[in-house]
């Protein structure tokens, strides 16, 4: 006769003891499986998420020294330290980060704005103005007050970059222009065909170092290339651009910060349509600059905000504001990607925490455990209503609050009557345009 194995449970264990009394019920006494083991972690995440609003004290410091609005900055290639800063009074100065103190400074570097700085190799700084001149300083131990060389232009400059590695620069005026540094005069004029526009910002390609864009006073985004000495592709957009950026992890990306209060990026194989759109200021975007880690980028507006994006996520950025901050015209990342320096109005560089609650100084191992425990929690229940909700509240200045709010009921109101003009003519005959084929106008080549 075949047996067969079954399990057989007592009923007395699972009936109650007496009448009247409750149902015994069965517990897994393992301590990994709690009944409560959600409610408690959901609680954790919902703490952390607090403690990480209440530690939010992104302000670090404020680098006095210029008369007048700050209305440029740019960091030195390899030095986490060393960030120099150009004003409209004509004014250059080079701060060290690190002990917060004044390295060089130049109150008359120019005669009138400061529109342009960037770094040449070593400790040498090349700086361009409105009054027409591009100027070499050394910013080093051997600094001085005159300059190293001196390159007259023709017309008032607006931008400057310097080349990943040779010793050429391009600046922005009426035209792009193509220098050396042993020669006193432009090397290259680029150019497009038909263009008239005034050039108000250029940058090299971080990779593809004969690359450089450019955005012109007549909504234009222009790429050159150098080893052909002439404008490869234009495109005209909706909206003047007022700053750009290259991402320093994906050669073919380009950030645009626009006068419509948006900032757009672009895959220059691409440019039909922006692969992303970013929307949270009220005012136009003055500039923008991505972090070394390509991961996310800061912006400044006229709104008086500095606000800090994730790449790919165009909504919901970090918000930073001060009472006596004014409209921001420059904005960068540190090399280190830990702070944020924005320039302003009001004569003061500010750093900030490019995280609003890390903590600075000595974080013991068992602090750096718990830290990356509760960011691991606030990823895992930011779908929780509760959790979200603390996580995504920022508090803003009355005036962009209410701007805000009434640029939401202007663009509800445009949507619904595009929507009942769609419905009750012919232009419901047609598929309505899609948000980002409305960004680019025309593709010239």
């Amino acid at each position: 006769m075949v047996k067969i194995s079954v399990l057989q449970h007592a009923p007395e264990v699972h009936l109650p003891t007496r009448p009247g009394d409750p149902t015994p019920i069965s517990r897994n006494l393992n301590p990994l499986m709690h009944p409560f083991a959600k409610a408690r972690e959901r609680t954790r995440a919902l703490n952390a998420a607090k403690m990480d609003r209440m530690f939010a004290k992104p302000f670090v410091d404020a680098l006095e020294g210029h008369v007048d609005a700050v209305e440029v900055l740019t960091r030195q290639p390899g030095s986490l330290t060393t960030v120099a800063s150009g004003s409209w009074d004509g004014g250059l100065i080079v701060h060290n980060l690190a002990t917060r103190k004044q390295v060089v400074k130049l109150p008359q570097a120019h005669k009138g704005k400061v529109s342009g700085l960037c770094f040449s190799d070593g400790d040498r700084l090349l700086s361009c103005g409105v009054d027409r001149n591009v100027k070499l300083w050394a910013v080093g131990g051997d600094s001085t007050d005159t300059p190293l060389n001196v390159f007259p232009g023709k017309a008032a400059f607006n931008s400057i970059d310097h080349h990943r590695t040779d010793p050429l620069f391009a600046t922005a005026s009426n035209t792009v222009q193509i220098w050396d540094e042993t020669k006193s005069a432009a090397v290259t004029n680029l150019t497009f065909p038909t263009s008239i526009e005034t050039i108000t910002s250029v940058r090299f390609n971080m990779s593809e170092s004969s690359v450089l864009a450019s955005i012109g006073s007549d909504r234009t985004f222009t790429l050159y290339d150098i080893r052909t000495g002439k404008a490869e592709r234009r495109v005209v957009m909706q909206m003047q651009s007022n700053s750009l950026a290259w991402s320093p992890t994906f050669p073919t990306t380009i950030l645009l910060a626009s006068e419509d209060h948006n900032l757009y990026t672009f895959d220059i194989r691409h440019l039909a349509a922006p692969s992303n759109i970013y929307k949270a200021h009220v005012a136009a975007v003055m500039s923008c600059d991505w972090s070394p880690t390509g991961l996310e980028f800061v912006s400044g507006g006229w709104d008086r905000t500095v606000r800090i994006w994730k790449e790919g996520q165009g909504h919901s950025p970090e918000v930073y504001h001060t009472k006596r901050m004014q409209r921001v015209t420059s904005s960068i990342f540190s090399a280190d990607a830990r702070f944020v320096l924005t320039g302003s109005d009001d004569g003061n560089v500010r750093i900030w925490k490019a995280k609003a609650s890390d903590k600075l100084g000595v974080i013991t191992a068992r602090e750096r455990a718990a830290m990356e425990y509760r960011d691991s929690l606030k990823e895992r229940w930011k779908v929780d209503a509760e959790v979200n909700r603390v996580s995504r509240t920022r508090h803003l200045p009355k005036s962009v609050h209410q701007t805000s709010k009434l640029k939401r009921t202007m663009l509800e109101a445009q949507r619904v009557k595009e929507e009942r003009r769609r419905k009750h003519t012919r232009a419901g005959e047609s598929k309505p345009k899609q948000e980002r084929k409305k960004v680019v106008i025309t593709e010239q080549t």
